[in-house]
């Protein structure tokens, strides 16, 4: 046994593995994102083509509050916490899987204490049952041949001592146990880029929420300082009532036009109170305990210097496609598997031990016993239930063989989406600010004109209205850019990779 042991488990470590073995899919041959060649978007901004992404991207806003309300958010957001924890339970379940590769040992230890009937055939059953334990001539119901101060008393208790060690163990003949391994430590790699998912997306959407904030406050500014004018403008329109220079009409115009203003502020102050919150749960603190930054769009620097990595590498760097990809992998092993299930297994055991009527009789000669069997057992009829199990593996790989295609298509996509988004940003930034410009110098040549009444009513309206539309526009197309641009590191995978092993857990 102890010559034979050592060979089946080399043996069976060495054994051939059923089912097919995961090959890791080709990067996809792109030379580039989009079917032209990716142009910088302009306006002081440009793609560096090929440069790796810093782990940290949103330090390229240059924004301290920003940097510490991220960094505040990873190590508190409870999502992503569990995220981290659930890389744990799947390493353990990979680490437990492994066990089954090496022998099973127990240790068995029974003590009884036992009172026979004077039955005599209740005394042979307990003689059949002793005699499996005590090979000697002791008769219990006869008392002669006593190897042990027993009485001869039929009705006399006597103590049972037993010790057992137990060993078992299962050749991996066909590799079921060691395909079970690689789903597990697949499975395993699944989580921890799961995990990296769910902390790019906690990153992206912190910075998203800020730069939507300093949207908000943006548009409350222009909004305000649009009402300022209104009422400067009603001001000039009662003086000029006052002298009789225009009818009651036209001030009460002005009151409809300044309240209509007023009216727009409200529903940006509540958008500004749901965005705070928003930003706090995202830190992790509860609703009571406000995040103490506050983001405007000016103390937001723009990426001026965007990096792009080579398409090629997005299927390396991709959080998602990675765990795609570890999906694919555990789905691959699940069908060696079944298939490992349908053919023949062989279990090995060995059971040593020593039995006595008293504790220190154990290790006397002739107290021990041992056994030895190896069982076979081959699937013969089980009405296809393993067939369809492995029909079914099947299946699923060819599930997600499709699923990490289509999550390295959607990949591209955002990309692709992510670079046109921002080369029109560009343009929209650039049309905004000259509408801005040219609408507030409209209004200030108006404003002036209705003071010495030179000009309509109707007039004054339109260039108000005008310029409050360019710049709300305006600042919304601004804060559109700064978020493309955050979407942009994420499509290509937020620099995860350049982050310390250590650190990644």
């Amino acid at each position: 046994m102890r010559a034979a042991l050592p060979a089946l488990l080399a043996a069976s470590l060495c054994g051939c593995l059923v089912g097919p073995d995961f090959v890791q899919p080709p990067a996809p041959d792109a030379p580039h994102f989009t079917p032209e060649k990716t142009a910088s978007p302009g306006l002081g901004q440009r793609f560096a083509q090929g440069r790796d992404i810093p782990e940290d991207w949103w330090t390229l806003y240059r924004s301290k509050p920003l940097d510490a309300l991220v960094r505040e958010s990873l190590d508190h957001n409870p999502s992503l916490e569990a995220a981290e924890a659930a890389i744990g339970v799947a390493y353990y379940n990979a680490e437990a899987q492994k066990g089954i590769l090496l022998p099973q040992i127990a240790l068995l230890s029974n003590e009884s204490q036992n009172l026979q009937s004077n039955n005599r055939s209740y005394g042979a059953i307990n003689q059949s049952l002793f005699n499996q334990f005590y090979p000697s001539p002791y008769n219990l119901i006869t008392g002669q041949a006593t190897p042990s101060p027993v009485t001869t008393n039929p009705t006399a208790p006597y103590g049972l001592f037993l010790k057992q060690l137990t060993i078992s163990y299962a050749p991996d003949i066909w590799g079921l146990n060691r395909r079970g391994v690689e789903a597990a430590e697949a499975q395993a790699d699944q989580a921890a880029f799961q995990m990296e998912a769910a902390r790019l997306a906690l990153t992206s959407n912190v910075v998203v929420a800020a730069i939507q904030e300093a949207s908000i406050r943006g548009q409350i500014e222009a909004t305000k300082n649009i009402i300022a004018i209104f009422k400067d403008s009603l001001q000039i329109l009662n003086r000029q009532y006052s002298f009789g220079s225009i009818a009651k009409a036209d001030v009460v115009a002005q009151e409809a036009a300044l309240a209509q203003a007023e009216q727009a502020l409200p529903p940006l102050e509540k958008q500004l109170a749901l965005q705070r919150d928003l930003l706090t749960a995202l830190a992790g603190r509860l609703s009571f305990d406000q995040i103490e930054q506050q983001f405007k769009l000016s103390q937001l620097k723009l990426p001026m210097t965007v990096p792009v990595s080579v398409p090629s590498m997005l299927v390396e760097q991709r959080p998602d496609i990675r765990a795609a990809e570890a999906n694919l992998h555990a789905a691959t092993a699940a069908v060696g598997i079944a298939r490992a299930s349908r053919l023949p297994n062989i279990t090995l055991s060995a059971n040593l031990g020593a039995s006595a009527f008293h504790v220190a009789q154990l290790f006397a000669p002739g107290t021990g016993f041992y056994t030895l069997a190896a069982n076979a057992a081959e699937p013969l009829f089980d009405g296809m239930t393993l067939l369809n199990k492995e029909r079914s593996a099947v299946a699923a790989l060819e599930q997600a063989d499709a699923q990490y295609r289509s999550t390295v298509v959607n990949a591209f996509q955002n990309v692709a989406d992510a670079l046109r988004s921002l080369q029109s940003d560009a343009k929209a930034v650039e049309t905004a600010r000259k509408s801005e410009d040219a609408s507030r110098r409209s209004l200030d040549i108006v404003r002036m004109q209705l003071k010495y009444g030179q000009v309509s009513q109707i007039a004054v309206f339109t260039a108000q209205r005008i310029y409050f539309s360019a710049a709300l526009l305006r600042v919304q197309a601004e804060a559109t850019r700064l978020a493309d641009t955050a979407a942009l590191f994420m499509a290509l995978g937020g620099g995860w990779w350049n982050r310390e092993p250590e650190m990644r857990r």
